[in-house]
């Protein structure tokens, strides 16, 4: 292999396309833009979305629902994932980030009651589902709301 022959991988390298370039190169003249209209014109096109003036589709349909901007979004746990830890371990966020439970820290911790507890924990977060906090005292351990 010499210098001389070495070139990229074929179809890699894709040659711009120069319009106006006579009739003979397939986009010469009107540089594939048809005869005059606005979208003939430098800077000419209408925005994206517009009709033609008739009533666009984002206008003709009805608004639905409502973002609550305040709302909390907690990152939720089911009881059956705390199984992972040793008797008697405090239960907290950080413990669940670093257990790998968590992948994202949102606004708290909620913890579900999906599933069966068989140790006991201490377990800390923003709420409990009531299911979730019977099975973790009938299991012996305790809730405490952060």
């Amino acid at each position: 292999m010499k210098l001389h022959e070495l070139s990229p991988a074929p179809g890699s390298k894709k040659v711009r396309t120069r319009v106006g370039r006579g009739l003979g190169s397939g986009l010469g003249k009107t540089s594939g833009k048809g005869h005059k209209g606005q979208n003939a014109r430098a800077g000419g096109g209408v925005r994206p979305g517009f009709e033609g003036g008739q009533m666009p589709i984002y206008r003709r349909l009805p608004k639905r629902g409502f973002y609550n901007k305040f709302a909390k979004e907690y990152a939720e746990v089911n009881i059956s994932e705390l199984n992972r830890f040793e008797n008697g371990t405090v239960v907290d966020l950080t413990a669940l980030v670093e257990a790998g439970v968590v992948k994202k820290v949102l606004d708290g911790l909620r913890i579900l009651g999906n599933g069966e507890l068989t140790k006991s924990l201490t377990v800390k977060a923003n709420g409990f589902t009531k299911t979730a906090t019977d099975k973790i005292t009938a299991a012996g351990g305790k809730v405490e709301v952060v």
